[in-house]
């Protein structure tokens, strides 16, 4: 990257706390793999069960810190460049893709 990319790149609002995303995404990332283990093995289905929730929940938890981030940071800069508006809107529309998944 550039130094001129570098200073017109956007700052997400999760950059800093990237590193614990990162590591939480991973984590799940295993989780995955284990319930894929655990089918090649043909583990008792609700054992297999029991690890998918688990995996929902530790997702759930990262959309919602990533929701927390966006309002804080993403929301609150949008609004001072006059674009609160379209930024609630797509704010509310992927709160609305998660809370519709089941």
């Amino acid at each position: 990257m550039t130094t001129a990319e570098a200073r017109t790149a956007p700052t997400r609002g999760y950059s800093a706390t990237k590193e614990q995303l990162q590591t939480r995404l991973r984590r799940i990332e295993g989780q995955v793999r284990g319930v894929q283990g655990m089918v090649e093995e043909d583990r008792y289905c609700i054992d297999v069960l029991t690890q998918i929730s688990a995996i929902q929940a530790a997702l759930d938890k990262v959309a919602l810190g990533l929701l927390d981030d966006h309002a804080r940071h993403c929301v609150k800069d949008a609004a001072i460049e006059g674009r609160s508006e379209e930024m609630a809107t797509e704010m509310m529309a992927a709160v609305g893709r998660l809370i519709r998944r089941g």
